[in-house]
């Protein structure tokens, strides 16, 4: 007989996982980020790309394994509008998170034409 394990409170927003441990953190490509609470169960963080925007990781600062297997002390996200030239709009969001293992900051960055979103996506799954 297979143990599943659950998440007893489940995860609604970004900022719930504050307080919780992750059992692993996915980076695929510097599009997509995955924090999973399960195997099955994770928050995704990506953006939904359209004609004329682009959304993608610029730097991630630290290691995301010290976000294993420790509780989340601090979840927070940042964003703040680079301003408009004339062709081109662009927003930058930070996603900061702190352990007693160690601290990542994540950059994104998005731009469009000014009709796009320039958000980061965030998705519960499982």
């Amino acid at each position: 007989m297979t143990m599943v394990k659950t998440v007893v409170d489940p995860v609604k927003s970004f900022e719930d996982l504050q307080g919780r441990i992750l059992c692993k953190v996915v980076n695929l490509d510097n599009d997509e980020l995955r924090f999973h609470l399960t195997e099955d169960y994770y928050v995704r963080m990506y953006h939904d790309q359209y004609c004329c925007e682009s959304v993608s990781i610029e730097d991630i600062v630290g290691d995301l394994d010290d976000l294993v297997g420790t509780p989340l002390l601090l979840v927070e996200e940042v964003s703040n509008n680079d301003g408009e030239s004339k062709y081109e709009d662009g927003t930058w969001t930070y996603y900061r998170f702190r352990t007693i293992k160690g601290s990542v900051d994540i950059r994104w960055y998005g731009t469009s034409n000014g009709y796009y979103s320039e958000r980061v996506d965030i998705e519960i799954v499982g």
